[in-house]
């Protein structure tokens, strides 16, 4: 929950009431702090009562006597954790995650790891095998982050270790969530990849508990889910139709049943979900008899279970078949101990393929630069992949009901959240607007914002998104002519963060409050924070642009990887791997300065390597997106601990631009030089030795234009204000005009410009003119601002969906014509107009966009949308 700046000081007590006043147990803890030092962003934790309802009252005031029950006692070998009803030992050394866990005190899980099967070499061949080695987790750290009355924390850090040889691969970070009164579990695991892309290859990866069997077998029980509610559930020796049994009640013994009876008893079971649209379910009675065929469905939601009528252990796989693909295993379920075995890549798949899609590049040079092999850059080494799990430990078998919410709730985890008007308020992150339809212009406005996101939802489901690496991601540039996204087109495959869709998304949510929106956007961050950010390695804190493989393109830039993406999600949230993750983004300032982003597209000069050996700084970067991204991970980083040497490192920089000649546009490309120990930034001539004025299309369209929105208010700076209001209202000056003559007389006068006559002039930034038009309104009340940040932003704002029907395509699917960069960009200079530029918008609605229409067998219908066969369709302003 947000605060406004000023009103909430450190130490203070809060309450929370459910609808009818009933106080509610609360924990609290700071997550971010204004620049006067008064708290902007706290975190809640808190437990509800089935069947609850209606809205909760937070309120700054003493709370009451806490009513959380749960304990947690740091031991020097171990952490136990008591939360009533479920007691929990985590040892601080060895290779289990869990040593045990006991509900009521009977223990019904046991020797909880993490288990790595690693292939020697890629299948290419089917006649040929290739070595195979069992890995489990080994120990590294283990530390109780957070222990209170309502939630206790334990971050486990470790790595897997061979069986047979020993090797230490595969850093894991398992963090465990427990909760006063509740036996179930949240467990966020995550995986670093660290190993050498062509040799080696994953065969399986998963989360393994022991489960104590006490009762006879046919007392024993599995359980796993389908999709929409669906179970499928058997004891593990049926009888003949006995309807106590089939419910998970205990039965008495006979002739039939136990070790020697005549029914069968089925020690193994597996689902598994290859696809993303099917998985199936199949049983054996022991390892040397077949599998059986028991059922098939389309796509199950992750949750399984055994046990027996004395307890046993669910669990639930977020994200389970969009992830796939993975399994869910049960073994030995007839012995003293059954094992339960989450595989979030499933050994019943081919193994985890991490190389490039090719071993050559396609000549799409600087602009777009596809592999970079020979330079180790299109590399997986450091990438990461985090994955969800509920643990849910009980007392007896789970009724079917039970069963069916516990996956449903594993699957879509509840959070409270506070609305769109109260957040918007307590004015974070930037200038955005709350949807509002109370004119018939706004309505117009807000239903193609609508319409972009309803596409965008449906196109996951249509065009298959799904994967373990590649699930919350879209596909970046569409190829009108084929009706397909560019999936396997060098550049322009997946988008990996660009032109900023995790702000587009994240806004969406918070001006709406919707939770369809809120899971779009969170299954988006938490793909690309991980998989196209470098966690370790020399490239630590930097991302990937866009690709037929995630990690694949040769160009690893700081602002792919910034903390504007992410901290959305930690903020409403407060989940501790984006924190991590966060936290990491401070490398960036070294990384970014080993890996020139214009190595290639503008190489450096002699007179440029002569000033870094004089001047003694190491590197170039753009200030903008460069400079932007490492300033927005400061930013975060300052929010975060109220440590002002981060906004130090700031301001070091917009001193040293503000005494450049052209302030934010000067040099070529904005290239300045850096150094990355100091935070000084230094102009740098082009070729002939001269300074030059010069606009750049990147520089505020991947986060740069909400950065400076931002810190116009949150710095109060008179420097970066001066700059940013010259930058907003100088983008680019008509044929005979020179910039730098407009910008030098700017520097005496600080209003050139003010009637918007330097925008849509052939330069500048095309894609963020209307934001950044709206934001020079903003500062100066100019209405010509608003008029040129409406017509650019909102006119036309949203293009025609049309059906694309067989047998143009595979399965009828729908198309808008644009690709996700104009999408992207097209609304949130909608989101940020409304806001800026509220008191100048018209009343009257705008006409429907057209290109609406059906292509098909038949022919005919819908506007072409840019791009022919062979070219992908471009933004207006996305480029290099």
């Amino acid at each position: 929950v947000p605060w406004p700046q000023g009103t909430v000081k450190k130490g203070q007590a809060f309450s929370l009431a459910a609808a009818d006043g009933t106080p509610m147990p609360l924990q609290s803890w700071t997550l971010a702090y204004w620049p006067d030092g008064s708290i902007k962003w706290t975190g809640f934790a808190t437990t509800s009562t089935p069947g609850m309802s209606g809205n909760l009252k937070l309120s700054t005031a003493a709370a009451p006597t806490a009513t959380g029950q749960l304990t947690a006692t740091d031991n020097p070998t171990y952490i136990q954790i008591n939360t009533g009803p479920l007691q929990c030992v985590i040892d601080k050394s060895g290779d289990t995650i869990v040593d045990w866990m006991a509900v009521n005190g009977v223990a019904v899980a046991q020797k909880g790891q993490l288990v790595c099967i690693l292939q020697n070499g890629a299948d290419d061949n089917p006649e040929e095998t290739h070595p195979r080695e069992k890995f489990i987790s080994t120990i590294k750290k283990v530390t109780l982050e957070q222990s209170g009355p309502v939630r206790a924390t334990v971050k486990i850090e470790g790595m897997h270790k061979g069986i047979t040889s020993g090797r230490e691969w595969l850093p894991f970070t398992v963090r465990l969530y427990f909760y006063s009164g509740e036996t179930a579990v949240r467990l966020v695991h995550t995986i670093v990849f660290d190993g050498d892309q062509d040799k080696d290859f994953v065969r399986g990866l998963g989360i393994q508990f022991s489960v104590p069997m006490r009762e006879d077998v046919q007392n024993r029980h599995v359980r796993f889910s389908g999709e929409d509610g669906g179970l499928w559930a058997e004891p593990i020796q049926p009888g003949a139709g006995n309807a106590q049994q089939a419910a998970g009640q205990p039965i008495g013994g006979g002739p039939n049943y136990g070790l020697n009876g005549a029914y069968a008893i089925w020690d193994d079971y597996k689902l598994v979900q290859p696809t993303p649209d099917g998985f199936t379910i199949t049983k054996r009675t022991n390892p040397l008899s077949t599998w059986i065929y028991s059922i098939a469905g389309k796509r199950s939601n992750g949750f399984a279970f055994v046990g027996d009528t004395s307890g046993g252990l669910g669990l639930s796989v977020k994200n389970f078949w969009q992830s796939f693909p993975d399994s869910l295993e049960v073994q030995h379920a007839s012995t003293a101990a059954a094992q339960l075995t989450a595989w979030l890549w499933t050994p019943d798949s081919p193994e985890m393929d991490m190389r490039h899609y090719d071993i050559k590049a396609h000549g799409l040079g600087p602009t777009y630069e596809d592999v970079r092999l020979d330079l180790g850059r299109s590399t997986a080494y450091g990438i990461a992949r985090t994955s969800e799990l509920t643990l849910y430990p009980t007392a007896a078998v789970p009724a079917a009901a039970d069963a069916a919410a516990m996956a449903q709730s594993g699957t879509e985890l509840p959070m409270i959240a506070a609305t769109p008007d109260y957040i918007h308020s307590t004015n974070v992150f930037g200038f955005w607007s709350v949807q509002d339809r109370s004119t018939p212009f706004k309505t117009s406005i807000e239903d193609s914002l609508d319409s972009i996101l309803a596409f965008y939802e449906k196109q996951v489901d249509e065009r298959h998104w799904y994967g373990f690496w590649q699930f919350g991601d879209f596909i970046h540039s569409y190829n009108n002519s084929e009706h397909e996204w560019y999936y396997d087109f060098g550049g322009h495959a997946w988008d990996n963060t660009e032109l900023g869709a995790p702000i587009w998304l994240w806004y969406s949510y918070l001006r709406t409050g919707r939770a369809d929106l809120f899971r779009l956007a969170e299954a988006h961050t938490r793909n690309t924070s991980e998989t196209v950010v470098y966690h370790l390695g020399p490239m630590m804190g930097l991302g990937t642009r866009h690709n037929v493989v995630k990690w694949g393109d040769g160009a690893k830039e700081a602002r792919v990887s910034q903390d504007d993406h992410w901290r959305f999600f930690y903020y409403l949230t407060t989940d501790e791997r984006t924190g991590d993750i966060m936290t990491d983004e401070l490398q960036a300032d070294v990384a970014v300065a080993k890996f020139d982003t214009m190595y290639e597209a503008q190489p450096v000069t002699p007179i440029e390597t002569q000033l870094m050996q004089s001047e003694h700084f190491p590197s170039r970067i753009r200030v903008g997106p460069d400079w932007f991204a490492l300033v927005s991970n400061w930013m975060t980083a300052w929010e975060r601990t109220g440590d002002t040497k981060w906004r130090d490192r700031i301001l070091v920089g917009v001193k040293d631009v503000a005494a450049m000649p052209y302030g934010l546009h000067t040099g070529q490309n904005l290239v300045m030089g850096w150094d990355p120990v100091s935070a000084h930034l230094y102009p740098l001539p082009n070729a002939n030795g001269d300074f030059i004025a010069a606009n750049y299309n990147l520089a505020t369209i991947q986060g740069g234009g909400e950065l400076g929105n931002e810190l116009s208010t949150l710095l109060n700076d008179p420097d970066w204000q001066r700059l940013w209001s010259q930058y907003c209202r100088i983008l680019a000056t008509p044929t005979g005009v020179s910039l730098a003559d407009v910008l030098t007389q700017d520097n005496t006068t600080h209003n050139e410009g003010n009637q918007a006559q330097y925008y849509g002039n052939g330069g500048g930034n095309p894609s963020s003119i209307p934001r950044l038009a709206a934001f020079a309104y903003y500062a100066t009340k100019n209405p010509a601002f608003a008029q040129e940040a409406i017509s650019a932003g909102l006119r036309g704002l949203g293009g025609g969906i049309r059906e694309v029907d067989v047998p143009l395509v595979l399965n009828n699917v729908d198309e808008i014509g644009s690709d996700t960069n104009s999408n992207s960009q097209n609304s949130l200079n909608a989101i940020e107009v409304l806001a800026l530029c509220a008191d100048q918008l018209p009343t009257e609605a705008l006409p429907p966009a057209a290109g609406g229409g059906r292509r098909g067998a038949a022919g005919g219908g819908g506007r072409r949308g840019a791009g022919g066969a062979g070219a992908p369709a471009a933004a207006s302003g996305s480029g290099n």
